[in-house]
């Protein structure tokens, strides 16, 4: 009977078509006239970025930043504040995946405070408003338009640190399906599958609560049975539309949650390798939910009745053992790389791997006790799994 709390403070509004409602949006809920627009090459090159300026350039002075990299970088988010600075931004405004909204957080920081992105790092060193944030998932898998953090690559260590404070959180999510209609596939299944992930570890870790875990077997319906159909069929409005969905709510449980030893593993060798975030989660999945369960096994056992894989009479021993057989099958079917295709993985990496992982602040979160040494055991079983 712990005390727990719950704040958002994200305007949401989510609908097929609202891409093309952005300017009277942002009006509602922001204000100023200079906007600073974060994106990457890819979202310029499939034209909504030009579709903004279309929307917005006859209201607003604008400016675009489009350095934003997979995995973002410190370097790039130091450029993007500079330019922001410069600019003398009102506005921030993230259209893209998980990367560009991180970078954007980090932009509006180092804009209104300077610094570095890593004189930031931790729970609450934020220490004042920053620039308003408006962002536009393109993606239907971090969950960063509804949560308080920034995940940044330091380029120098090669490790990934986060930035959790409540002031870095969006003032306004536009959450539009039809913009993930053009996805391609293996970025749907990663996305798709980091949102899964999202909510399995918002539910099972040690910071879990009763409106956190309401959320995250929410966003597991939304997702799971949907998941295959938006791959595989992009244009699949509903699909699309649950994934979607179903990603911004996983996004919620877990940043009033936490994530855990799942994600300590991906983050490491994203930061070593520059492996996508969603490939990293997908891969280390499975083993961690083995890992986990006999901690835990009522709620592991949960989750696979409540995605359709288990039933009422299964065992609790039985329904976890399905969720890990279906964890590494969807994965299978999405055609996510196992670990040791990876060709730039070398065992060598492991023990500084390890270490990474077991430093991770989501560690102490995670539902079972978990050491160095576990999860260097971690890693070679996640190898030698073919």
């Amino acid at each position: 009977m712990e005390s727990f709390d719950f704040f958002l403070p994200t305007k949401i509004k989510i609908g097929n078509g609202l891409f093309s409602q952005t300017k009277q949006l942002i009006k509602e809920t922001v204000t100023g006239n200079r906007l600073f627009i974060v994106t990457d090459p890819g979202i310029q090159q499939i034209g909504l970025v030009d579709q903004l300026l279309s929307i917005l350039s006859e209201d607003y002075h604008i400016e675009i930043f489009n350095q934003v990299k997979p995995n973002p970088k410190d370097v790039d988010c130091i450029n993007g504040g500079e330019a922001a600075r410069l600019f003398q931004a009102d506005i921030i405004l993230a259209i893209g995946g998980g990367s560009v909204i991180d970078s954007a957080k980090a932009i509006a920081i180092l804009q209104k405070l300077g610094g570095k992105p890593q004189d930031y790092a931790g729970r609450g060193n934020v220490p004042e408003h920053v620039t308003p944030l408006v962002v536009i998932p393109t993606t239907a898998g971090t969950g960063a338009e509804v949560t308080r953090s920034s995940v940044i690559t330091d380029t120098v260590q090669k490790t990934k640190f986060t930035i959790k404070d409540v002031h870095i959180a969006p003032k306004l999510a536009i959450v539009d399906p039809e913009l993930t209609y053009k996805l391609p596939k293996h970025l749907t299944a990663s996305t798709g599958m980091d949102a899964l992930v999202h909510a399995i570890e918002a539910y099972t870790c040690k910071l879990s609560n009763p409106i956190a875990d309401g959320l995250a077997l929410q966003a597991m319906k939304y997702i799971f049975p949907y998941l295959r159909t938006a791959v595989h069929e992009g244009t699949n409005k509903e699909a699309r539309y649950h994934v979607m969905v179903g990603s911004t709510i996983a996004g919620m449980a877990f940043s009033h949650a936490d994530v855990a030893a799942v994600h300590c593993m991906a983050e490491a060798i994203g930061g070593l390798y520059d492996t996508p975030h969603g490939v990293a989660n997908s891969m280390f999945l499975p083993y961690i939910v083995e890992y986990n369960a006999q901690a835990d096994i009522l709620k592991h056992a949960n989750i696979a009745r409540t995605i359709g894989i288990a039933t009422n009479l299964d065992s609790d021993k039985v329904a976890t053992e399905k969720l890990v057989k279906e964890m590494k099958e969807l994965a299978k079917d999405l055609d996510i790389p196992v670990f040791s295709s990876l060709s730039e993985v070398n065992e060598e990496d492991f023990d500084a791997l390890a270490e990474s992982s077991f430093l991770n602040g989501s560690t102490p979160s995670n539902a079972r006790d978990i050491t160095k040494e576990d999860y260097l055991n971690l890693f070679k079983i996640a190898y030698q799994n073919k």
